[in-house]
């Protein structure tokens, strides 16, 4: 992976780290591992359930035990290079490492939007008990896009336009309340999810 730089924020710094992971391949692989498992697609749900008003996608979540399964080795791949950023992340911020020395992957997502589709509420990923396990978001966007797509933060005037590779990680608080754009033209890939709290004492 590569640290890589992020359109300048109304606000700095604003926690929002970004890299392109490689090879670039990988994310080739995760698209097709998402369109060949047609069977495990499901309409995507936010907190709340089923509401296409605030988010319409396509998604196969994978949980956490099924990484190691097999036909599901490019999420090892895959998380190779994500530890890779998280590790980059926490040398920008030190005191991170006051908070936890150990952190591990929940269930995450693979997500594919097309022209109409969105996540548009504007949310946090930390909004209630059921969430205060999660310290970091992480999310790779898997294709170019053509129009739309784009990734807004709303506290930082700050939006993000999806490149294949491009992975980012922020802090999962209602300080980086984000939406995603209407997606315009194309297709939009994205692998996304959390980075918690492990329950060892």
């Amino acid at each position: 992976m590569e640290r890589v730089s992020i359109p300048i924020s109304r606000l700095n710094p604003n926690f929002i780290g970004s890299w392109i992971i490689k090879p670039l391949s990988l994310c080739d692989d995760l698209i097709e591992y998402f369109e060949f498992n047609k069977a495990k697609q499901r309409k995507g749900v936010a907190i709340g359930g089923l509401n296409t008003d605030k988010k319409d996608s396509v998604d196969i979540i994978i949980r956490p035990k099924e990484i190691i399964l097999p036909g599901n080795e490019i999420f090892q791949k895959y998380f190779e290079q994500l530890f890779g950023c998280h590790s980059d992340y926490v040398s920008q911020w030190p005191f991170i490492k006051n908070i936890s020395q150990k952190y591990e992957i929940g269930s995450f997502n693979l997500q594919r939007y097309t022209p109409g589709q969105h996540f548009k509420k504007m949310h946090t990923e930390r909004s209630g008990i059921g969430t205060l396990h999660r310290v970091f978001v992480f999310m790779t966007y898997l294709n170019n896009v053509q129009d739309g797509g784009s990734t807004y933060f709303s506290h930082y005037d700050l939006e993000i336009k999806p490149k294949k590779g491009l992975t980012i990680i922020w802090p999962a608080e209602w300080t980086h309340a984000h939406r995603g754009n209407i997606l315009k033209a194309g297709k939009k890939y994205i692998i996304t999810g959390w980075i918690n709290f492990t329950n060892e004492i």
